[in-house]
């Protein structure tokens, strides 16, 4: 194997450790970004029920209103019941006051329910508030302990970086480091790909990347040329290990 293969083959370990520590760094971010996101939808959650609080509230006032405007009515049935004349006008009126008061009753209860509904909103919005300040200082505590990890990931990248890149210098052939990145690209750093079955004997060669079969004639070419060959499925770097 010569100095190209050789190059590539030390930019995928640097390409490989890079990705990892990357990694690494954005699921420390991610962490506080899934905090903010719970912290968010407890602080909608509470706001949507504070909303029905509001809009529950308003009816129990259009009901009670109406009750007011009920019970003045039915006073009025009262008086005019005592001043009938007639039994006719007497059982009129009555029917009249009884129907009135039933009404009144199933207005009390919807009062009553909506009531007791806003009593169980209440209470599930102090839980909620209380849910809240606890993820706040739960975030407050992830962000502190995730800026730290940042720091530290940061730098490695950092220095990992420059690794890279003078791996990346050793590579002669422009060509070659070219594709490597394409291919890099498309299989999450995963460039390159050993042929296995190379130290068997057996004749049964296949790429360590995709597992398809390759030609006995590839790997003559591997074993004899620093040249850069394709697998036909994947298209992966194949190389030989070296003993």
């Amino acid at each position: 194997m010569g100095p190209v293969l050789h190059g590539l083959i030390k930019l995928q370990r640097v390409e490989t450790h890079l990705r990892a520590v990357k990694m690494k760094l954005t699921r420390c971010r991610r962490s506080v970004i899934f905090q903010e996101n719970q912290l968010r939808t407890l602080q909608s959650g509470l706001e949507a029920k504070l909303e029905e609080i509001k809009l529950t509230r308003i009816q129990v006032d259009r009901l009670e209103l109406e009750l007011k405007s009920r019970d003045e009515h039915i006073e009025k049935l009262r008086g005019h019941l005592n001043l009938a004349r007639t039994n006719k006008e007497y059982s009129a009126l009555l029917t009249e006051l009884n129907t009135a008061k039933a009404d009144d009753s199933k207005l009390e209860t919807q009062a009553l329910e909506l009531m007791k509904n806003i009593e169980v909103d209440e209470a599930v919005c102090e839980e909620l508030k209380k849910q809240i300040e606890e993820q706040k200082t739960k975030l407050e505590d992830i962000r502190k302990e995730t800026e730290a990890k940042t720091v530290g990931f940061e730098k490695e990248v950092e220095e990992i970086q420059a690794e890279w890149d003078a791996a990346a210098n050793g590579v002669t052939d422009k060509k070659a480091l070219d594709f490597f990145k394409r291919v890099a690209e498309t299989y999450d750093g995963e460039a390159m790909a050993e042929v296995e079955g190379w130290e068997d004997n057996t004749g049964s060669y296949s790429c360590g990347g995709c597992f398809m079969g390759v030609p006995a004639e590839v790997v003559n070419v591997l074993s004899r040329h620093d040249e850069i060959v394709r697998c036909s499925n994947c298209t992966r770097i194949l190389y030989l290990k070296e003993g």
